[in-house]
This record gives C-alpha cells, sequence and structure tokens, in this order.
C-alpha cells in the first residue's frame, strides 16, 4: 500500500492523457532510505506501447511543423513550471531515490536550466549557403530526426530525462520517455509541467514496464528514429544490437570508471575538500564520479590520512534530513554489490582507511569508504563500483600516472589536480576521456557536450553536439 504523504501520480501518459494502473501490472516503489514500498507504479502493456509509438508518429507530425517560437515558448514555460515545483519535485526524487534534499533540488534546477537552453538553440540552430555559380543555389538544413525513445536510469532521474527530452523537442521531435520504475514520482512530474506548458498531446510519452520487454518493443518498431540512452556498458551494447536491424540514430553515453590523477605540485588541503564530497554525491552513484585516485608519491601517505578524516565526518542518513551529505544507495541490490568489491579488495592486499561496511537497521545504506593500495588485481580496479568507494594508488612520475588512467577500456570522464600550466596541458592530450576536469569537477552543463570514448559509448548529449544528434542533415540543390 502507498505510504501516507506520498503525492505521486502514477500513470503512464500516452497522447495526452494519463492512465492509472487500472488492468496493468504493477511494481512497488521502495524508499531506499527505509526498504519500505510508498507506492506503485503501472507497467506498459504491449497495446499500451502500441498506442505510445502511434500518439509519438501523430505527434512529430505536429510538432516538426510548430512555429519554432512557439515551441521555444513551451520549452521555457516548462521550465518555469519546474522551478516553481521544485521543492515538491526534489522531495519526490529524494523519496524514491535517496539522495540528500539539497542534491535532489539541485538537479531539479538544473533540469529546468536544459529546457531554458534548448529552447534558446532552437531559434539559433541555423543552416548554411554554400557557393555556387549565378542562378543557382545550394543550401543545407537540419531537420528533426523523427520520433525518439530516451531511455534513461535512476541516479539522476529527472535531470538526465530532461537531457534527452529537451534537445528533442527543441529540435522538433516527438520523444517516448522511458524513465526508470524505481523513480516514477519525480519523472512524471516532469512531463506534468510540460503538460500543463501546454505541450500539444502525443509529443511527449512516459511509459513504464520491464526495460528489456520495453526497449526490444519500440527500437523494433519503424516508428522509432533515434534511441537515446544512458545506463551500463552491457546494457548499451544490447541496445546497439537491437537499433542496428534498423538503422537508427543512436546516442550512448555508458559507464566509466573515471581516474582522479593528485600530482604533488596540487594545493593538498584545497583539492581534499573539492575530492571528497565530489567521490560521496549521490552516494557515488554518478557516471562521472571519482573514484580511482592515483596520487604522486611524495604526498600518498598525507592524500589519504586527509582523505579518510574528512571521510569519517560525512554525516550519513535519510536524505530528507538537510543535515545528511550522503544518503542511501539507491535500491537492494547496491550494498550487496559494493560489499562483494570491497571485501575482493582487502582480500588482495587493500588497507581499508575509512567505512568499509554497510550499516542500519533499515534502508540500503553503506559507509563512506576509502580503500589505499588497491592492486590492478582487484576487481574494483577494472569494474566501476557506481557507490561510495574511492580507491587509492602512488605513482612515480607523469608517464606512470598516464598509463593508469587509460589503462582501461573505459574513457567517460577524468580528473586531474596540478599547479603545473604546462602539465594541465599536456594532461588534457594525454587523457583518454571524453572530458576531462582540470582542478574543477564543473564538466557539465546545458550548454556543454557530455560523452565518453572508448567503451562508454558514442555521441554528446547536451551543447550544439546534443542539439545536433537529433536532427538529420539534408542538402538541397537548385539550378
Amino acid at each position: 500500500m502507498p505510504t501516507p504523504g506520498y503525492h505521486a501520480d502514477l500513470a503512464l501518459f500516452i497522447d495526452g492523457a494519463w492512465q492509472a494502473s487500472d488492468g496493468r501490472d504493477t511494481r512497488p516503489v521502495v524508499n531506499p532510505a527505509t526498504g519500505d514500498a510508498i507506492a506503485d507504479v503501472p507497467l506498459a502493456t504491449a497495446a499500451d506501447l502500441d498506442a505510445a509509438l502511434v500518439a509519438a508518429e501523430k505527434g512529430f507530425k505536429v510538432w516538426r511543423a510548430t512555429d519554432v517560437n512557439a515551441r521555444a515558448a513551451i520549452l521555457h514555460k516548462a521550465a518555469d513550471l519546474i522551478r516553481a515545483r521544485a521543492d515538491a519535485i526534489a522531495t519526490l526524487m529524494t523519496r524514491e531515490q535517496g539522495k540528500p534534499i539539497g542534491e535532489a533540488r539541485g538537479e531539479v534546477i538544473s533540469s529546468a536550466q536544459m529546457f531554458d537552453w534548448f529552447a534558446e538553440e532552437a531559434l539559433r540552430h541555423y543552416g548554411r549557403v554554400l557557393v555556387r555559380p549565378t542562378g543557382q543555389r545550394s543550401i543545407v538544413i537540419q531537420q528533426p530526426v523523427g520520433v525518439v525513445a530516451a531511455l534513461s536510469p535512476w541516479n539522476f532521474p529527472v535531470y538526465l530525462m530532461a537531457k534527452k527530452l529537451a534537445p528533442a523537442l527543441a529540435a522538433g521531435c516527438s520523444v517516448i520517455c522511458k524513465p526508470p520504475e524505481e523513480t516514477p514520482g519525480c519523472t512524471s512530474a516532469i512531463l506534468h509541467c510540460l503538460e500543463d506548458a501546454g505541450l500539444p498531446a502525443g509529443v511527449a510519452q512516459l511509459v513504464f514496464g520491464v526495460p528489456d520487454t520495453v526497449s526490444r518493443h519500440l527500437i523494433a518498431s519503424p516508428i522509432v528514429r533515434k534511441v537515446s540512452f544512458t545506463g551500463s556498458v552491457p546494457v548499451g551494447q544490447h541496445l546497439l544490437k537491437l537499433a542496428a536491424d534498423g538503422v537508427k540514430r543512436t546516442t550512448m553515453e555508458l559507464g566509466g570508471h573515471a581516474p582522479v590523477l593528485i600530482f604533488a605540485d596540487c594545493d593538498l588541503e584545497k583539492t581534499l575538500d573539492m575530492v571528497v564530497p565530489q567521490k560521496f554525491r549521490n552516494a557515488g552513484q554518478v557516471c562521472v564520479s571519482p573514484t580511482r585516485f592515483y596520487v604522486q608519491e611524495a604526498i600518498y601517505e598525507d592524500f589519504l590520512a586527509g582523505f579518510a578524516a574528512r571521510t569519517a565526518q560525512v554525516p550519513v542518513g535519510d536524505g530528507l534530513d538537510p543535515a545528511n551529505r550522503m544518503g542511501p544507495l539507491a535500491n537492494i541490490r547496491r550494498p550487496d554489490a559494493i560489499e562483494r568489491l570491497v571485501d575482493d579488495a582487502k582480500a588482495k592486499g587493500a588497507r581499508t582507511m575509512a567505512g568499509g561496511e554497510r550499516f542500519g537497521d533499515g534502508g540500503f545504506f553503506f559507509r563512506p569508504t576509502l580503500l589505499a593500495d588497491v592492486p590492478n588485481e582487484a576487481d574494483i580496479m577494472s569494474n566501476e563500483p557506481f557507490g561510495p568507494v574511492a580507491v587509492s594508488r602512488s605513482f612515480k612520475d607523469f608517464d606512470d600516472a598516464i598509463e593508469q588512467a587509460n589503462r582501461l577500456p573505459y574513457g567517460l570522464a577524468a580528473f586531474a589536480f596540478t599547479e603545473n600550466g604546462r602539465r594541465a596541458n599536456l594532461l588534457g592530450d594525454a587523457i583518454e576521456a571524453g572530458m576531462v576536469g582540470i582542478n574543477s569537477f564543473a564538466i557539465s552543463g546545458a550548454d556543454t557536450p557530455f560523452g565518453g570514448v572508448k567503451l562508454s559509448g558514442f555521441g554528446s548529449e547536451g551543447g550544439t553536439e546534443g542539439f545536433d544528434s537529433y536532427c538529420v542533415t539534408k542538402s538541397i540543390h537548385q539550378a
């Protein structure tokens, strides 16, 4: 039974109408801070998915023909509504996902900024005229790709859905959103804002369901022309195979295992004050979370001592308590997965400097953890923990650091701290990652391309690159 006080309106949204659980299977929504079920989310049937496809096809014809100024105005209005409802949406997110309420509210505000920025980008997305002999004209234009299947995860449920919705709608596409079943209330709230902003029926749909069933059904349809996915490498590889049959355009933002290179000339205290809060943001459940800390030998032990002391002071508990700086892990599977990785590392020689264990009688909590001297043979050095665990090793020189940073087949984000300007330039060139932060973790924004290399995916979300990914290029020649 739903928990009293949980005000999410859980339903599917298809062709401008909200459809509740009547006659549909449901799945419980669990508060990760307590482990208690707080609501039930309806799961789409095959008929629901077919209806969503038909509605999206119809909606695309309407939306692409809508004046760009009208489209931009609706997106701006949605952004205003998201900001006005930020506290309520953030509370839903914390109850469903667990992150501290301050982080949840920040995510909601960032999502509103995404709609505002792409509303303006729609107005300044130009084509070009080619030089031709007198009497001839050749132009290049971009048009919306069509119906988009947007598949987003639970770690940033509102922001990552908005990161797909905003550019797709700005470009003139219609969208079928499939957000995570763990966080249906906060994601539904964004669709309510779009509906209240005047988005025409059929332009955006919201469906929940068994992920593999939904993705297979949508990607198999010729109506869907673009797939945007954020999630794990194995699932991304599976979806790419499905999309290949229909030669569908894809954007894949997949997993990483972000290295952090700490050089001896950095401002150590300032660096520690930055890296520790960033590591435990959203309980480490961040695709660009700093995780593999490589520290130059001269400051390695000082770094460990400072990191461990700060880690022990991170207040952990229910994210609805504003005093807490880290909440629970998002679901019942995560503590077991983290515990296995930590135990394996310790068995292979890692030192536990802080944390290293789960705690609490209810909820899915794991203590903020720092492991030192972790050998490359440990599973956690090759497999992203996606949790509140930092692993560390020392390095000798620049070449050693780069070798360790680039060791894995992933390349989403990487970070480095140094006060040497020449070294900073060399690091930006040498590190194999789609995004590199030097003395900074600010690598994501509405105007910034966000994406990885190697197994971390391809294509970008955000920026003009993200807008372009929802368009097809057409050249028109007239004699």
